[in-house]
């Protein structure tokens, strides 16, 4: 039986979704999938690759679509000529240990044979794509926050993104937390009266102060749901709330601060480049938005603001669509 081939498998696996998609050389896209997280971090490995694997099947069978004389799967067998995966949770060497060995025992049980292989960490394979490659920041607060960059010499780094127990300030995570403990300051007097208790208590089906401790400590509290309670920080603002405009001013300066880092590293504060803003919490939040860009511009003028909001699983595509652009030329 002759495989399918197919010139691209990008896949965006994030923290809160994962996206699956088989391209074209000409960018068009012929099949995609999605899913849930495959941070292996949060949900653990064997979870991470379920959804991963939910994933590329969705995709590989809206491809087959194309291909009516090709058996279905699990049966057909498949030929990419480069995949590139860019997954949460790729910090450490010991991560891309585990989540290459993840990723090819995925491709191994769907029959998916890769010429050429790309892992990266979702944050990077975006910047890289979103840039073409040229000199830029990438900010990401979304549940998670974390800076990504990389200047003219091609060097990269990265700034944040330690994970909620230790970082990740300036996320949905973080604020939200925040938002928790500014009601518990407030119950016990030590803190402002703040218009975050009325919209949070219902918000997650509590009715007394006293009740989110046992919420906080129990089987219903998760880093997702947490997260969600950001867009009730930003609902208080817009009412004038002292205690959520501060939350959310700390927020924007705490992401500055992971971008500034990002910049010294790399030697870009006297060169130009791009600063791309992705994530619920610099899309959705006008302040936050704000305070990272006011700063930014203020300690590097020559920073270009890119305001484009496409999903980051278009950063992958073009990474993986510029390596088969280059093969072609040799």
């Amino acid at each position: 039986m002759a495989a399918v081939r197919i010139p691209l498998l990008a896949v965006d696996g994030g923290g809160t979704k994962c996206l699956a998609v088989l391209v074209e050389r000409s960018g068009q896209e012929v099949g995609s999938g999605r899913s849930g997280s495959c941070n292996y971090q949060g949900s653990g490995e064997e979870a991470a690759a379920r959804e991963l694997m939910q994933a590329i099947s969705q995709a590989l069978e809206e491809a087959l679509t194309r291909y009516p004389n090709v058996p279905s799967t699990p049966s057909a067998e498949w030929e990419v000529e480069c995949a590139v995966f860019g997954i949460a949770g790729l910090d450490t060497e010991h991560d891309r240990q585990v989540i290459t060995g993840m990723v090819q025992r995925v491709l191994q049980q769907l029959h998916v044979h890769v010429r050429h292989l790309i892992v990266e960490n979702d944050g990077f394979a975006a910047l890289l794509g979103a840039t073409g490659g040229k000199p830029g920041i990438l900010v990401i607060a979304g549940t998670g926050s974390i800076a990504f960059g990389v200047n003219d010499a091609q060097e990269t780094s990265r700034a944040g993104g330690w994970g909620h127990r230790v970082g990740d300030e300036g996320s949905g995570y973080w604020i939200g937390k925040r938002a928790i403990v500014a009601v518990l300051k407030a119950a016990d007097g030590r803190g402002a009266p703040t218009l975050l208790k009325d919209l949070l208590l219902p918000f997650i089906g509590l009715s007394r102060v006293d009740e989110l401790f046992n919420w906080t400590y129990g089987s219903f509290y998760s880093v997702d749901k947490v997260g969600e309670l950001s867009v009730l920080v930003s609902q208080a603002a817009d009412q004038g709330d002292p205690v959520a405009l501060e939350i959310l001013q700390d927020a924007g300066e705490e992401l500055f601060l992971a971008v500034r880092a990002v910049i010294e590293a790399l030697h870009m504060k006297n060169k130009p480049f791009q600063l791309i803003l992705q994530g619920g919490v610099l899309q959705n939040d006008d302040r936050v938005r704000e305070i990272v860009i006011d700063r930014v511009n203020r300690y590097a003028s020559s920073v270009v603001i890119e305001n484009a909001q496409n999903d980051p699983i278009y950063g992958v595509v073009a990474k993986g669509l510029a390596y088969l652009d280059s093969q072609s030329e040799q």
